[in-house]
């Protein structure tokens, strides 16, 4: 299983599984890196500029682990083990419910290796980095998670209630 430079589990045996696309594929399957920052890499903007900006991938026999600005950051708004949605309450300082984690590490003395990240709520990502848990795990959120999201989604609907003039004035007095 793949491991963080200071040996702990990552929870998958080949992070390249567990994308989808590059975040720098476009819709109509063109690389959006070489178009609006050819800067940074003149020699790939080149090569794809000449096959009009068409994603490496796109040709034969290539992965995206041949792509040399592969990157596929995470964007769900739930957790990819156990499936617990966000809920972000405004205005607060709260740990947020959901965390980023990294899939793919440098190695020591080797290239920069590819940036990919899903996202695990944070009971999930702990168990993954503590332990033997897998992304791919088939899990219900912990208690712990679920009591933590209901107490949020609680003060939310507390929030978005509805209240007539007159009730706060009685309130007040």
């Amino acid at each position: 299983m793949e491991r963080t430079p200071t040996g702990t589990s990552v929870g998958v045996d080949d992070p390249y599984e567990h994308t989808d696309r590059c975040d720098h594929l476009t819709d109509d399957g063109r690389c959006r890196l070489a178009v609006e920052r050819p800067e940074t890499d003149p020699e790939f903007a080149r090569e794809r500029r000449a096959e009009d900006y068409a994603c490496l991938v796109s040709e034969a026999g290539v992965g995206w682990r041949d792509c040399p600005h592969f990157r596929s950051r995470a964007n769900e708004r739930e957790c990819r083990r156990c499936g617990l949605d966000e809920r972000r309450m405004a205005h607060s300082g709260e740990r947020p419910l959901l965390e980023e984690h990294h899939l793919s590490y440098r190695a020591e003395g080797a290239e920069p290796s590819h940036e990919i990240t899903v996202v695990l709520c944070r009971w999930c990502h702990a168990k993954v980095h503590g332990s033997w848990a897998r992304i791919d795990d088939d899990v219900s959120p912990s208690a712990e998670a679920l009591a933590e999201a209901e107490g949020r989604r609680s003060r939310e609907r507390d929030e978005l209630g509805f209240r007539r003039a007159s009730e706060c004035e009685r309130e007040e007095r």
